[in-house]
């Protein structure tokens, strides 16, 4: 067992699980129902914004260093969402969970969606916060500043808070060039996940910033993929959908998962306690773990 990097959490095991090709890094934290948490691009477990409110709200909590971010090496591979989707399935798989809910940042929400479109059965709640549907959701100027993402301006950030970050987890921290030409290639990558999104059957919480990088049009038109904002809910609420859209005021994608607003509007969710929200099966909790 490795040491975790949560403080002030209870840190119940941690390790490595190889999925096709990649040995992923992992934590679990406390107990309770199981709730896997994915992390940013260019973040790690380690920079959980919120982690003491989220990892000791009742909950077991699975956290895992994605493709060639914290402890988890970048492999040969491109670093794709589709392929990360897969790999979540096999290391929830291996570490005998059935069925969990979900929770992703940015690169880590379009992780948690594809693991959700691709593996329905294994995700009872999704939340994705500061995650679009497509590439066409991004204002333009920052389209242009993604595009000149690459292993040219690793030098340049090398005083950066977020490379020294890299460099004391990683391990191989001479990969950083090669895990931002990584970057830049997935970020340059043309996707619009409209069907898959209209395909999901589990209740989605999608949750933005008023000042996200996201344009507000996408964000509604994600809430219209959903089966939300389509109509008046009724005055008994005999038409509301069962997913949920949230804008957390004053927050931008840079600080939304840091955000003390996040926890207390995605919890009730995550717990079933939200008006609207339909019932689903039960997920596997720690003593219900597949054999």
């Amino acid at each position: 067992m490795e040491a975790g990097f949560l403080p002030n959490t209870t840190l119940a095991e941690s390790g490595r699980v190889a999925a096709n090709g990649i040995d992923y890094y992992y934590e679990v934290h406390g107990e309770g129902e199981p709730l896997l948490v994915l992390h940013g691009g260019l973040g790690s477990i380690a920079l959980f914004g919120p982690s003491p409110a989220l990892f000791n709200a009742g909950r077991q909590v699975i956290a895992v260093d994605l493709q060639g971010h914290g402890r988890t090496p970048l492999g040969d591979r491109p670093i794709r969402l589709e392929d990360m989707g897969d790999d979540m399935a096999v290391l929830l798989s291996t570490l005998g969970y059935r069925r969990v809910d979900v929770i992703g940042y940015s690169l880590g929400g379009g992780v948690a969606f594809r693991l959700a479109v691709q593996h329905p059965e294994m995700v009872r709640r999704l939340v994705l916060v500061s995650a679009g549907f497509s590439r066409d959701g991004f204002y333009a100027d920052m389209l242009d500043q993604q595009a000149q993402v690459g292993g040219e301006v690793a030098e340049m950030m090398e005083g950066t808070p977020m490379y020294r970050s890299y460099a004391a987890l990683a391990p191989h921290p001479e990969d950083f060039p090669r895990l931002l030409d990584s970057m830049g290639e997935l970020m340059r990558r043309p996707y619009d996940y409209s069907e898959d999104a209209k395909g999901l059957r589990m209740p989605v919480m999608i949750v933005f910033g008023d000042s996200d990088m996201y344009r507000p049009e996408h964000i509604v038109e994600f809430y219209h993929l959903l089966g939300g904002g389509l109509r008046d809910a009724g005055w008994m609420r005999e038409t509301m959908a069962q997913n949920r859209l949230a804008i957390l005021p004053g927050v931008t994608h840079y600080d939304s998962f840091s955000s003390p607003a996040l926890v207390p509007t995605v919890l009730p969710f995550l717990n079933g306690e939200m008006p609207g929200v339909g019932e689903a099966e039960e997920p596997g909790t720690p003593d219900q773990r597949a054999a």
